[in-house]
């Protein structure tokens, strides 16, 4: 594995690195003691997983609040996304700043999503299918949605007119709100 720290405090993307032969292909994808820098040791305690059916999707932003933020390592298992991060920690250097990467199943890479990001992503594929390894249960309650296209933050999404579910398109709030 190699980790690439992103411009965003704290988050990274982590590149696997396959070993290949006629066979196929074995790599690893999680090791806590490679991870230690980024996330100080913070146990995985759920794995889940979202699949996207329609190209041009875009789910997200998602976060939980406090006391349930959550860590996560995002991988696209099928397919390829347009993967966006975005840091809504309040005392952060970078707060309100954004980071992009396709992640690519592929390629194989994924990104570290430290607690107080929103994240969300573009369904670029004809279908996707995502793995989240995340250092906090589900708790639907603390469950929060920024909004996709917020003025704000400007995020360039590579598309005009995403397919959103009614909770993206109607319940999202801008990053001034959240303040």
């Amino acid at each position: 594995m190699n980790i690439v720290k992103t411009s965003l405090a704290g988050a990274a993307e982590i590149e696997c690195s396959p070993h290949r032969d006629g066979r196929g292909w074995f790599t690893r994808y999680f090791c806590q003691e490679e991870l230690y820098d980024i996330n100080g040791g913070r146990e995985i305690v759920q794995i889940n997983s979202s699949f996207t059916a329609l190209a041009g999707t875009v789910r997200g932003l998602h976060y939980q609040v406090a006391p349930h933020e959550e860590d996560k390592i995002a991988r696209c298992i099928s397919g390829k996304i347009y993967d966006v991060i975005l840091d809504n920690r309040k005392d952060s250097i970078t707060y309100g700043q954004w980071h992009s990467v396709i992640l690519d199943a592929e390629q194989m890479n994924m990104i570290y999503i430290p607690k107080g990001f929103a994240h969300g992503f573009l369904c670029l594929s004809k279908v996707c299918t995502v793995n989240y390894k995340c250092s906090q249960y589900r708790v639907s309650t603390s469950e929060k949605t920024l909004r996709w296209n917020d003025p704000i933050v400007n995020i360039k999404w590579l598309i005009k007119k995403p397919i959103l579910s009614d909770k993206d398109k109607n319940l999202g709030l801008s990053l001034n709100e959240f303040l």
